[in-house]
């Protein structure tokens, strides 16, 4: 068995803590020897079933992984599956508690242990747990038995309801048990375990208040719900030592004794003001190890290691705070599925780590987890890499009333209660789709019951005027407050595969060539003979997809007025098993492909979020490769945060790009000629700040191969994995971009092949021939129980082949059991440092507020177009005599920018002329967006400025591609929703209008 001893040391870049304490408490990894049939058999549940033909598992494992990435998501076989698991107690076990929890099983599951029914658990989607004592056989062996359902449309027994979150679109039905399974014995007088469902205990929670971040104080809060479970009263102690990163004991802080009477379950509580502190932060995922702990008559009797992190929080005038800093959100809304290839969500914990880090990486800051509640390795994975998350409870797009409103409420008090002590958890979702005020108040006191002091927001998607809500945005359109914070629930929902570079160069895939169809996710249908180009871009319009759409909420940054956007995650982050809509039966949204290699977009991301709100980092990337035949003549695209980016081929400058949205610079019309194609960035002083380059590759020559794996080694359990990467490089060993050579793999020794992914039949899943796309792919491959040497070889024809030889360690199991806890010995990453004490922003521009308006039509109304309520509006009765409105400014300004959303912004050009005073300082077409239009206008110093509509305005949808991300209903001021929205006379409709002044005039 791999032990953890002692203290560890911290790295440049990670934090070790200690291994729980095991002496009075035990708890451990019941993920070995289980067994699965695929099939009913009602016999299952009995001890001496005869199970000797069933498939041995480790476990996280579900029963359909073969199927993961190689059918589409509604094709996911459903069906009833077993589990059994034989096991025997350690000696010291008798006459202490056992527990079991589940993190997750998929969808409804029957438990038996020794033939004796534990229960049912069926939202398919949160922990359960339940205590085994009463039936265990303390000097014997032991069986437990699962009975899980994936049914699709599974219904809940007692009341024949459909669970809402299982949903064919986007909860791929990973079906059995794909999440951990652990055990835990305990004295009788303990600590509960957080797990509600069933075992209806809230366990221990640890928390912060009264944060001094710059002088790195804090007051620390442990409190445990404790049960006594003996025939008589105990005098009880509770003790918590707080021990940091290094594993160094920097508190000790305790409560007086307290009676607990028999059966009784009651709450324990110690504080203390802690000095010294390391916040976790964006990028820091520094961690302490809180240690609670039950004493009687001086004896340690129970003890529990919680691992987690303080930070402080706080949100309001349109922005959100983290260690009293402004946070921009800048980030991915990812399947909470976060599924590979072969083996779908069930990955060891180390790979959750290597996704969710690729995230910080690429400079996001947030993860919001999409419908369904993330399992807890991808949680826990969130805290070590230091990324901010969003966590849902479950959902499918709508608000629910009755039985099913109920299932989500019963969810979300369940993983609140299971999650509350992870510092990366910053909000909690209510509904992918916007609730009702009275729902929103049920959830939000669901929070301040069970995790009042986490400084979490609660809120929804939308809730664009539910000030009761915390939090709110929609899932594309640009939403900004000077209120609660708004940000982008999904935004830039276009495909593109990595394997497509651009129309100049193999395999040659014109912007949009594919399907002329879709298959919607309202309707569940094809929609035939429309234009898909969104959903089949090549890397080079994908890339400036991507741009254009992070340009329209960078604008609305922190520092810009008083309404702001708190910014956006972009959906996805990997290309996801879940709905599509191009060519390919998976969704490929995502910045990497799914076994995480990037895209272009995840760097242009990088160099553009680099920067809590504004950029703190030169970067630089060129768009694409450098490999091409002589006649080529192409625009080269570089992304780069610098004021100014230079091109040059081979040392010969080809002048200065041209900017578009901030971070796109264009080089027109470059002939190829083989060699160095560089970019160089310079700030405003014209001093170079970055650079990048490409290199023209030679003739495919060899074969490389290369190991990403667990930094700890790959360990024998059945369940860990290494990445196989595989590269056709030069004979120089650089990376040949256009290289699409299929390989074949010979595997060897005591591990077995999950392959990857690449586009061809059935998408090679599981196949030992694999090609390359872009001269790069990579293969998972998983550990069998035996531990030993693994060969790995690589053949193709015309290449020169490659070798590695990698050995897995030995992991003990006695009796089914293991004291191996794969998150426990990974490190915290500390990459980014430690929250920086100066502003995140510098204020560009300020807002000249509005004391009044009159207007032609409805002059009553008129505060609507700047009450900061998106879902409000002014508007005239349709006459162009009345399509004026007139406001008065709070004071006169020298206004030179307005910012306007009109009704039907995607829609409708509004043509218009604005007056200061009398004045004429802009004429013209608005243009259509997905929300807000600035019009720079000439500044005169003015208190009164009025639009006036000059025309009819014209309409057509500028955004047709995203047509199927909402249904039409009425009420919506996008007029795309809207009833009769794309019928007008001379309408002037105003949602929201600023007018600004820009400091740097």
């Amino acid at each position: 068995m791999y032990r953890l001893f002692g203290i560890f040391l911290i790295g440049l870049f990670g934090c070790l803590l200690p291994a729980v304490g095991q002496d009075v408490r035990g708890k451990y990894n019941f993920n070995a020897e289980w067994l699965l049939h695929v099939g009913d058999d009602p016999q299952a549940r009995e001890v001496r079933f005869d199970d000797q033909g069933w498939k041995q598992v480790t476990l996280p494992r579900p029963f359909n992984e073969d199927e993961a990435f190689r059918l589409s998501i509604e094709q996911l076989t459903d069906t009833v599956v077993w589990y059994r698991k034989h096991f025997r107690l350690p000696v010291d076990s008798r006459g202490k508690k056992v527990f079991v929890e589940f993190e997750g099983v998929r969808q409804g599951a029957d438990f038996y242990v020794n033939g004796h029914y534990l229960g049912l658990h069926e939202n398919g989607a949160m922990a359960v747990g339940f205590d085994l004592t009463p039936y265990i056989r303390y000097g014997g062996d032991n069986v437990m038995a699962v009975r899980v359902d994936n049914n699709w449309n599974y219904r809940e027994r007692a009341t024949n309801t459909k669970y809402q979150w299982s949903d064919r679109n986007f909860n791929a039905n990973y079906g059995g048990i794909p999440k951990n399974v652990w055990l835990h014995v305990t004295d009788k007088l303990y600590q509960t375990l957080p797990l509600y469902s069933n075992l209806k205990t809230t366990g221990v929670y640890i928390y912060a208040e009264d944060i001094r971040v710059k002088s790195r104080k804090a007051v620390i809060h442990a409190e445990s719900e404790v049960r006594n479970e003996y025939g008589r009263a105990k005098e009880v102690s509770y003790r918590a030592e707080l021990i940091d990163c290094d594993g160094r004991l920097l508190k000790t802080f305790e409560s007086a004794s307290v009676v607990v009477k028999p059966g009784e379950q009651t709450v324990l509580k110690a504080s203390s003001e802690v000095d010294g502190l390391h916040f976790w932060s964006w990028g820091y995922g520094y961690l302490y190890v809180v240690k609670t702990s039950l004493w009687v008559d001086g004896e340690k009797v129970d003890e529990v290691s919680t691992r987690t992190g303080f930070r402080k929080t706080r949100f309001g005038k349109g922005m959100i705070w983290l260690n009293d800093r402004v946070i921009q959100v800048k980030g991915f809304a990812q399947r909470t599925s976060n599924e590979w290839p072969g083996v779908g969500m069930s990955v060891p914990a180390w790979l959750s780590d290597y996704s969710n880090g690729l995230m910080v990486e690429g400079n996001a800051n947030l993860v919001r987890w999409m419908h369904i509640t993330p399992w807890k390795q991808d949680i826990e994975s969130c805290d070590r890499v230091g990324l901010m998350q969003a966590m849902p409870a479950g959902d499918a797009e709508k608000d629910r009333q009755g039985r099913q409103w109920e299932q989500r409420v019963e969810l979300m008090r369940d993983a609140i209660i299971y999650n509350r002590n992870n510092p990366s958890i910053i909000f909690y979702e209510c509904g992918n789709e916007s609730i009702s005020r009275e729902h929103m108040l049920e959830m939000k006191a669901l929070r301040d019951q069970y995790d009042p002091h986490g400084g979490r927001a609660i809120g929804s998607r939308e809730m664009l005027d539910i000030r009761e809500a915390e939090y709110g945005g929609e899932m594309l359109y640009i939403n900004k407050s000077s209120h609660h914070p708004m940000w982008a629930m999904e935004y830039c929902r276009d495909e593109g595969l990595r394997k497509y570079w651009d129309e100049y160069s193999y395999p040659y895939h014109k912007n949009g060539a594919g399907n002329d169809s879709f298959r919607s996710a309202m309707t569940n249908t094809v929609q035939k003979k429309v234009d898909a180009r969104a959903y089949n871009h090549n890397q080079d319009s994908f890339t400036i997809e991507n741009i254009i759409r992070w340009f329209d909420y960078w604008r609305e940054r922190p520092g810009t007025g008083d309404r702001v956007s708190s910014g956006g995650v972009k959906i996805i982050f990997s290309d996801t098993n879940t709905h599509y809509r191009g060519v390919e039966n998976y969704r490929r949204s995502g910045v990497t492909d799914p076994m995480r290699i990037p895209k272009d977009p995840f760097f242009a991301h990088q160099v553009m979020w680099d920067g809590w709100v504004d950029i703190e980092n030169p970067r630089i990337h060129i768009v694409g490769h450098w490999n091409y035949n002589d006649t080529v003549v192409k625009p080269v695209y570089v992304v780069s945060n610098t004021e100014q980016v230079e091109l040059f081929l081979n040392g010969k400058s080809l002048g200065r790009g041209e900017q578009k949205y901030r971070f796109l610079y264009t080089f027109d019309r470059v002939a190829f000629e083989p060699g160095k194609l560089e970019a160089v960035g310079y700030d405003e002083n014209g001093k170079e700040c970055c650079r990048a380059q490409l290199q023209t590759a030679g003739r495919p020559e060899q074969i490389k191969l290369s190991v990403i794996q667990n930094p700890k080694g790959w360990k024998a359990d059945g369940a860990d994995m290494v990445l196989l990467q595989v590269e056709v490089t030069d004979k120089d060993g650089l990376r040949c971009p256009l290289a699409n050579n299929k390989i074949h793999f010979e595997l060897e020794g005591p591990a077995e092949w999950r392959g990857g992914i690449a586009q061809g039949p059935d998408n090679y899943i599981l196949s030992k021939d694999l090609p390359v796309e872009c001269g790069i792919n990579r293969a998972l491959i998983r550990s069998l129980v035996q531990a030993g040497t693994v060969r790995i070889k690589a053949v193709a024809d015309g290449l020169k082949p490659a070798e590695i030889q990698l050995t897995t360690l030995p992991v003990e199991v006695e009796q089914g059991l293991s004291r191996y806890i794969p998150g426990d010995e990974l490190e915290g990453r500390l990459t980014r440092g430690e929250t920086p004490l100066t502003p995140s922003y510098v204020v560009t521009k300020v807002d000249a507020g509005i004391l009044s308006a009159t207007a032609g039509a409805n002059a009553d109304k008129a505060g609507n177009s700047f009450d900061d309520n998106e879902l409000s509006e002014w508007s005239n009765d349709g006459r162009l005599q009345t399509a004026w409105i007139t406001y008065r400014l709070e004071r006169a300004a020298r206004i030179d920018e307005i910012c306007m959303k009109l009704t039907g912004w995607r829609m409708r050009s509004y043509p218009l002329e604005i007056y200061a005073g009398k004045e004429l300082i802009w004429s013209g077409e608005t243009e259509k967006s997905l929300g807000y239009v600035h019009l720079n206008v000439k500044p005169v110093l003015t208190d009164e400025i009025t639009i006036r509509l000059k025309g009819a305005s014209k309409e057509g949808d500028e955004f047709g591609q995203i047509v199927e991300v909402a249904a039409p209903a009425a009420g919506e001021l996008d007029l795309f929703k809207a009833k009769n929205g794309d019928k007008t006379n001379h309408e002037l409709r105003i949602v929201e209008i600023e007018f600004k002044e820009n400091l740097r005039q």
